[in-house]
């Protein structure tokens, strides 16, 4: 922690409601959130995230379950990450994709989302009907969000939030069209960030909390090196 951040005072710490698990089926799951009323900034939220922090929208939060602790913060060294084949492989057949950022969501982004979530999530769990709230959980009041598109022939085919922080970028969500699936788009926005950190000399990317024995997150093993937040610090992942 920089000598700036240790001279603030410590935020307190709100502990939510318990509720069922989105990971790990029969779990229930609880998450601490930094006070609200206490001003952020991306300097000290880049702080937050070396300790196991992520955000939805302004809310800062890590996990606070009782009875388990499953869900464990993992980034990627950039510079020391190499590509498997499998992973060549994505890159060469989205080879053609242009990419372009912009600050704020669009229309079409928020369009492409509502698809993306009618075909990931047709049970529910998140409103693909709500603008707003897709602004709430994307952006964040102090800034840094960026929206990474990439198109084929104009049209948008994936959409990458990222948040860019002083040492690292960190991946908030990425979306895309659910006909494009073999693609391996979710893959390929991922290559594209360690790629784009490498270049200038950043130092990680943040992929969220990584659950052993979840379908859902068992992609994020197949970055190598991976590096986990554990209670000695950030080790890499055997």
């Amino acid at each position: 922690m920089t000598q700036a951040t240790r001279a603030r005072p410590w935020p307190r710490l709100l502990v939510g409601a318990e509720h069922a698990c989105g990971y790990l089926p029969g779990r229930r799951a609880c998450s601490a959130f930094l006070d609200p009323a206490f001003r952020l900034d991306r300097h000290l939220y880049g702080e937050l995230l070396a300790r196991g922090f992520r955000r939805s929208g302004s809310l800062a939060y890590r996990p606070a379950c009782t009875a388990c602790a499953a869900c464990l913060s993992v980034r990627i060294p950039a510079a020391r990450f190499r590509p498997d084949r499998a992973q060549k492989r994505c890159l060469r057949r989205n080879a053609g994709l242009a990419l372009r950022s912009t600050a704020t969501p669009s229309a079409e982004q928020y369009a492409l989302y509502r698809d993306y979530l009618h075909w990931r999530h047709p049970d529910g769990g998140m409103d693909p009907e709500d603008r707003l709230a897709f602004c709430d959980f994307l952006t964040a009041p102090w800034g840094g969000a960026e929206f990474w598109e990439w198109r084929t022939d104009g049209r948008l085919l994936v959409c990458a939030v990222v948040d860019r922080l002083p040492r690292a970028l960190s991946a908030v969500y990425t979306f895309y069209a659910p006909e494009a699936a073999g693609r391996g788009l979710g893959t390929y926005a991922i290559l594209q960030l360690i790629d784009h950190a490498r270049r200038r000399d950043i130092a990680h990317v943040y992929l969220g909390y990584w659950v052993s024995g979840s379908p859902k997150m068992d992609y994020k093993r197949r970055f190598r090196p991976l590096e986990v937040l554990g209670t000695q610090g950030w080790v890499q992942m055997e």
